[in-house]
């Protein structure tokens, strides 16, 4: 297995959590009308752009196998986010989801063959 450095590991995670926002400026344009709607849907557009951009460069460091299995823990950043921004309950429901979530990647990630 290809060694894989903490720093290509942590830029992979933030633009996971860069995608994340994408669920954030979704729901809150969902709910606005005239100028914020544009300014919010337009900040959707932007922050995907600036993913699919950085992505090609996660895919350089990474198997796509790896990235992509890295990717499912949006998820879990969805839930923290729903609860900071919208105030939404963080069930048992949701906790055992994503741990499930999270093992899942371990399982995957550990034998990529990275």
């Amino acid at each position: 297995m290809k060694s894989i450095r903490i720093k290509d590991f942590l830029f992979l995670h933030l633009v996971l959590l860069i995608y994340s926002g994408v669920s954030i400026l979704s729901k809150f344009a969902s709910a606005q009308s005239g100028a914020k709607f544009l300014f919010a849907y337009g900040a959707v557009l932007l922050c995907l752009g600036i993913y699919a951009i950085l992505w090609q460069f996660v895919l350089k460091k990474f198997s796509l196998t790896f990235a992509f299995a890295n990717k499912a823990i949006v998820v879990v950043w969805g839930i923290f986010w729903g609860w900071l921004f919208f105030q939404e309950h963080i069930t048992i429901h949701k906790v055992l989801g994503a741990a499930v979530i999270i093992i899942g990647i371990i399982i995957v990630v550990s034998d990529d063959g990275n």
